[in-house]
């Protein structure tokens, strides 16, 4: 039974899968990834999910406020034992309940190119392409994505 907690990035089950995510990510793109981390610290952040298959953690995922009305969605990460399950879209669900609780607007997020189940996902849940913002402007590997929460 899938069961999703709030909690934030201190929380240690969270930092436990974003080890797991970055050693994914590191496997994806290599010396590439280096460039990402600064923009990966989770343990500030305050608005953070992280999914349990009977107690055991499979799957987390994070917010944080972009702008007055935008939040940008991070760190989305299900064990690859667990996938196809759709934990990921109940976590990005839970997210986006939460950010419009919290009076936000809007969701932004970064993911690249290499990960197609995570483009998939994003645009099966209604988010859509738009120019990279931010740090990713000029980044050819990143793919940004909107999603308006009303």
């Amino acid at each position: 039974m899938l069961s999703l907690l709030r909690v934030t990035g201190a929380h240690d089950d969270f930092q436990r899968l974003t080890r797991l995510l970055d050693a994914d990510l590191d496997a994806r793109y290599g010396a590439l990834q280096a460039a990402y981390n600064p923009y990966n610290a989770s343990a500030a952040l305050d608005t953070v999910v992280t999914a349990y298959v009977d107690q055991t953690p499979v799957g987390c995922g994070a917010f944080k406020p972009y702008d007055a009305a935008t939040v940008e969605i991070k760190r989305m990460f299900v064990r690859p034992e667990y996938r196809g399950q759709g934990i990921a879209g109940r976590i990005l669900a839970e997210l986006e309940a939460w950010a419009r609780e919290l009076g936000y607007a809007a969701a932004i997020l970064e993911t690249g190119r290499k990960q197609a189940e995570a483009i998939g996902l994003y645009t099966k849940r209604g988010y859509r392409p738009i120019e990279n913002y931010g740090q990713y402007r000029g980044v050819s590997n990143s793919v940004c994505l909107r999603k308006e929460l009303g």
